[in-house]
């Protein structure tokens, strides 16, 4: 996944166009060593006829000079001789040289790279054109908004990769214009009447904004200096909003944050886009709700303005895109004080568990991750369960062929150094003949977490080590995994352990484990509603020696969610509800 996210920056990079309305633009040469490629970037602006066109070059930092600047003149002299039918081979080509601070020519068989070394000012000259030669200088390596924007809903820049250059350092400026005329003919970009409306990380569109166009000019940066601002345009219109949504009205019990020994936890299953985008979904899970209210780029708009209006201290959140953590979440709450942590599922599965915190509030001090149908047979706190399992050939392949995995993210209390949270998070197998297999997942996740928290206790002797266990666990509160979780035992006679493949059974195992855990919202009667099946499966189970519940944001009523038949809907961004609780340490 890596490899080819970086592959679709490297297709990006030279395609992310200098603002040239900006006289610094027009006066600098900038020249960037990619190290991990062995390339140098090279871009400017140069008029050209009527209009400033950008140039850019990737050379090999071992290249010479001489081969580089006759490559760069070649170029030049391509474009500016090309015109109409015929060619312009009557215009003289352009003369490209570089030198140093005393107007002296720099050594035609210095190399690329050499330049980077010296220390006095270089300048490029293309013919008449006098350029002052930067190096390394903030870049942005790619940017663009997002297919689908709002009113009343933030949007903020996408695929915003950087270079010598910090998110939070950077300036930018929001605009809106109108890119159509009064005879309804469509504006070129370059001729829109741009006014700013904002001058932050992110923006929200108004009900002025609907029908216009935004513009987005980020001028990177790292504290020290800038470089060149770029440019993006939405590709498409502001769209009015879908109105006041469920969660907003949920929001009225978040609109502060806590302090002291409180915070606020949220656990959420936001849906993957990977199965979303699909005809089945679209004809068979879900064919109640519109397809445009069911892409990814109109639902996490949504997404994100519910999860800010929450005010939370830690969310965890299930179905998490790795493109949508990389490009959307993570950007979005680390513009707002959050850091995010992100564990994929195994196998080729693009999407998994995260976990947000206000590093205000909490600092990290560790992480952990474990892929269940690995741990289990090699993690000795686990051994219980596999050896009483590992004869069952048809079982244990079931239980293997999962990608399910837990996390632990362990975060220290700044306002209460002493405290410190072993934060679970899972999202364990939905089958409708699984109860066994989520059972014994559930178990491996509350065994290692236990063990986790043991190790941390001997670690940090002087401190309160505390559970926190949130997730989908596709169990409802009837199923062994919330007797497992809440009264510490689940014996081997439960119906959980039997399958409708007897093959499959567990016999001969009884699960405990000795956490004291309660859930913090209870068993609300829907956090999952579909067409086809609405009940609880989502939980955030606390350490009751520690942690009390001073809050429950209520859920929305049936009527609601029923309103456009079920979830997801054009005011419901996903199938599940979002859980919000205040909690507070104990004395």
């Amino acid at each position: 996944m890596v490899l080819r996210f970086q592959s679709y920056v490297n297709k990006l990079h030279t395609l992310v166009s200098i603002s040239k309305t900006k006289a610094m633009n027009l006066e600098k040469c900038y020249f960037r060593y990619v190290q991990d490629e062995e390339r140098i970037d090279i871009s400017f602006l140069l008029k050209v006829k009527d209009s400033v066109r950008q140039f850019n070059f990737s050379r090999k930092p071992t290249e010479q000079l001489e081969t580089t600047l006759n490559r760069i003149g070649a170029n030049i002299n391509k474009v500016i001789k090309k015109g109409g039918k015929k060619k312009n081979t009557d215009i003289p080509d352009v003369e490209v040289r570089i030198f140093d601070n005393k107007n002296e020519a720099i050594g035609a068989k210095s190399t690329c790279m050499d330049l980077f070394s010296l220390q006095t000012p270089i300048k490029l000259k293309v013919d008449d054109q006098v350029y002052e030669a930067v190096f390394n200088v903030p870049w942005v390596v790619s940017v663009s908004l997002p297919a689908c924007v709002l009113a009343g809903f933030p949007v903020q820049p996408e695929h915003l990769v950087l270079q010598h250059a910090d998110r939070g350092r950077c300036r930018y400026h929001w605009f809106r214009g109108l890119s159509v005329n009064d005879k309804g003919n469509e504006i070129i970009e370059n001729h829109i009447k741009w006014e700013l409306v904002g001058e932050s990380f992110s923006y929200t569109p108004t009900n002025d904004d609907v029908g216009k166009k935004l513009k987005l000019e980020c001028t990177p940066g790292n504290g020290e200096t800038y470089g060149p601002t770029v440019s993006t345009v939405s590709k498409t219109l502001v769209e009015a909003g879908p109105g006041v949504c469920p969660f907003e009205t949920r929001h009225r019990f978040t609109s502060t944050k806590l302090k002291d020994k409180s915070f606020r936890c949220v656990s959420y299953n936001i849906l993957a886009d990977l199965y979303c985008d699909s005809d089945f979904t679209r004809t068979v899970l879900h064919p109640y709700c519109p397809p445009y209210a069911l892409h990814i780029d109109y639902r996490k708009q949504l997404i994100v303005k519910e999860l800010l209006g929450y005010n939370a201290d830690i969310m965890c959140l299930q179905e998490v895109d790795c493109k949508i953590f990389n490009n959307c979440l993570n950007p979005v709450l680390e513009s707002h004080g959050y850091r995010g942590l992100f564990y994929k599922k195994g196998k080729e599965v693009a999407e998994g568990l995260a976990c947000f915190y206000d590093a205000h509030r909490f600092e990290l001090i560790g992480e952990e991750k474990i892929l269940i149908s690995e741990a289990i047979k090699t993690n000795a706190c686990l051994q219980p369960i596999w050896e009483a399992i590992k004869g069952n050939a048809a079982l244990v392949s079931r239980l293997l062929e999962r990608s399910t995995v837990g996390s632990a993210s362990l975060l220290q209390a700044r306002e209460s150094p002493a405290e410190v949270l072993v934060v679970g998070n899972t999202h364990l197998y939905f089958h409708p003949d699984a109860d066994h297999i989520r059972l014994l997942q559930a178990g491996a996740l509350i065994y290692w977490l236990n063990d986790l928290r043991t190790r941390v206790m001997d670690q940090f002797p002087d401190k309160r080590v505390s559970l926190l266990v949130s997730g989908d666990f596709n169990s409802v509160p009837s199923c062994a995994v919330f007797r497992l979780y809440t009264a510490g035992a689940a014996p081997g006679w439960l119906p959980d352990w039997r399958s409708t493949d007897a093959a499959e059974a567990v016999s001969g195992l009884s699960l405990q484990q000795s956490s004291a855990l309660a859930s913090a919202c209870g068993t609300p009667p829907f956090t999952n509603y579909t067409a086809g099946f609405a009940d609880c499966l989502d939980y955030i189970f606390i350490d009751r020696a520690a942690l009390a519940v001073d809050q429950v944001v209520p859920l929305p009523a049936e009527a609601e969610l029923a309103q456009h038949t079920a979830l997801p809907s054009v005011v419901f961004p996903s199938d599940h509800l979002a859980l919000v609780a205040d909690l507070r340490f104990l004395p």
